[in-house]
This record gives structure tokens, C-alpha cells and sequence, in this order.
């Protein structure tokens, strides 16, 4: 049976990119036929990535046969897999978020979880000196994957780790690192093909903060003036969007990279309350400006209050 590896819904670049380098990993160095999959449709960065490193994008699948063999990466929340995940048999979990709970294995399974910014840099490490037989597009997209979650460096998540994985990579590719972020994060940029929905489901995660459901979008841009030019728009869809995903609000931040920032929307009371609460701040429009904030695994989802 093909081994099936993925990462969480609404693919970023790490679960685009992580899939990847594990499927080669598993097929070419450990003899265990792979594929890589994908739970949606990759971001517009990471299909910049395929494009750039020459990479075919992985079928996208919508559901996971019982007893199907997979490896689950860079999450470890039921939330953001297929829901019939436990029914199939994961045999590897690779992530760097925090432990969640909720999925339950057939067997003793293989867990590497590490307080990285990145599942590629864990993978670095795992593959070790095998990744020499690697072919530049592996290595492409495990660099790739380490700019992206680390924003260049700039995110609170970088670890000494991450910027070491990344140098040595582009060093050995023969990249300049800044060339190639500013590539990345101009394709992630651009969300001029996606509605407003689209956008607020982009890059979201589900959260609860005292028995209120919350879905956290999140969207990383060089010109975040494009993202709020459509603001009365996005804070209209966001209702729609959560009667849509069963949570009672939706909370959309608009992470400016290259200002090391974060400007969140703020449509309703609820939604001022829990930036005034969470972040400090006193809150005199719709949107609030949060100086530092880059990563919603540290510094969004932590803080939150309501």
C-alpha cells in the first residue's frame, strides 16, 4: 500500500512543500512507496514554489480511506485533517505546533514534534546526511518552507536552528536568500483571484477561548494596504464565514511583513474587547494596529481573551 503524506487543510507552503520532502524521503531513501498529497488547494505562495523549484503539485484528496497508511505533517490537530483521520493508519506524525490531542493511532506510531518555526527544519534533521543524494528541488522546497514560516527571520518563531537550516541550504543551492523571499512574499501577496471568503479561509486555524469558537485567519502580505482597500468586504464575509464553520466569530489579523506588524479587524464589539483584553491596546476604530505581532502560534493564539 502507497503511504499518503500530508499536512493540514488550506495548504500553506510547509504543508505543501513538507509532504514533499517527506514522499521523496520515504520512497527514495527508505525503499516505503509515498506520495505526497495535498487537503485543498495550495496557497498563491506555494504555487510559487512549485513553479519555481519545478515541483508537480500534489493530487488534492478529500477524504482518507480506512486503514489507509499515512504520515501526518506539520499539524497535530484532528481540526485540520480529514475527519475520518482515525480511522486510518498513521504511522508518523512530524510537526512544530503544540500538542493538541484528539487523534487516536492502531499501532505505536513515530512523533517528532520540536519547538522549530518549521516541519522542514525538522525534516533537515531526520534525513540528516541522506540529504546529499537530494535533488535541488527538495532542497529548494525545504528552504522554501523555511522562509516562509519563518517570514525571512522576521517572525518571533525563527529559531538559531531555522536561520542555520536555511543559510547552509542556500549556500548549497547557490540562492540569495533575500531574492528569493521577496519572490515568495510577493506571490503571497497577491490574493487579487480570491473573494472575500476565500481570503478569510486562507490561512485559518479554529480555536476556543472560554467556550467561545473562534476561527483565527491569518494573512502574511508585503502590501497589506491591498488586503484592507477591501476591509468592508472582508468584515461583512466574516459573518458568513462563521455561521459556515460552526464557530461564533471569526478574528482576521493582516500581518505586515516587512512592517513587523500586525493590523487586525475589528467589526463588532466582541471583536474590540478581545483586542483590548488580548493585546493591550485601546481601540478607537475597526481596525487596531499591533506592533511586533508576526506569528499566530506565539503571539495571536497565546494572548488570546475574551
Amino acid at each position: 500500500m502507497t503511504t499518503l503524506v500530508f499536512g493540514h487543510l488550506s495548504p500553506d507552503t510547509d504543508s505543501t512543500g513538507s509532504p514533499i520532502i517527506w514522499a521523496w524521503y520515504l520512497s527514495q531513501i527508505k525503499g516505503i512507496e509515498a506520495e505526497a498529497v495535498l487537503l485543498g488547494e495550495p496557497n498563491t505562495e506555494a504555487n510559487f514554489v512549485l513553479k519555481r523549484w519545478n515541483l508537480t503539485k500534489p493530487r488534492i484528496i478529500s477524504k482518507i480511506d480506512k486503514n489507509q497508511s499515512v504520515v501526518i505533517v506539520d499539524t497535530n490537530n484532528p481540526a485540520e485533517l480529514p475527519a475520518a483521520i482515525n480511522d486510518a493508519d498513521i504511522t508518523t506524525i512530524i510537526d512544530h505546533h503544540k500538542l493538541v490531542g484528539g487523534i487516536e493511532t492502531k499501532n505505536p506510531i513515530n512523533i517528532r514534534i520540536e519547538p522549530l518555526a518549521c516541519t522542514a527544519t525538522i525534516m533537515h534533521k531526520m534525513i540528516d546526511k541522506d540529504l546529499e543524494k537530494a535533488p535541488d528541488a527538495i532542497k529548494g522546497a525545504m528552504l522554501s518552507c523555511i522562509l516562509s514560516d519563518t517570514l525571512e527571520f522576521r517572525s518571533p518563531t525563527t529559531t538559531d536552528e531555522d536561520r542555520a537550516v536555511a543559510t547552509a541550504l542556500a549556500h548549497d543551492l547557490g540562492i540569495d536568500i533575500t531574492l528569493l523571499a521577496s519572490e515568495m512574499f510577493a506571490a503571497k501577496s497577491d490574493v487579487s483571484a480570491f473573494s472575500d471568503t476565500e481570503l478569510l479561509l486562507l490561512d485559518s486555524k479554529k480555536y476556543t477561548v472560554d467556550n467561545t469558537n473562534f476561527r483565527i485567519s491569518v494573512l502574511e502580505t508585503t502590501a497589506p494596504n491591498v488586503i484592507l482597500n477591501r476591509k468592508a468586504n472582508l468584515m461583512a464575509a466574516m459573518v458568513d464565514v462563521a455561521n459556515n464553520s460552526d464557530v461564533d466569530q471569526v478574528l482576521m489579523f493582516v500581518v505586515d511583513i516587512l512592517n513587523e506588524e500586525a493590523i487586525m479587524l475589528l467589526p463588532n464589539d466582541l471583536t474590540k474587547t478581545i483586542a483590548e483584553k488580548s493585546f493591550g491596546v485601546t481601540v478607537s476604530d475597526d481596525t487596531v494596529v499591533l506592533p511586533g505581532v508576526m506569528s499566530r502560534k506565539k503571539q495571536i493564539i497565546p494572548n488570546l481573551k475574551k
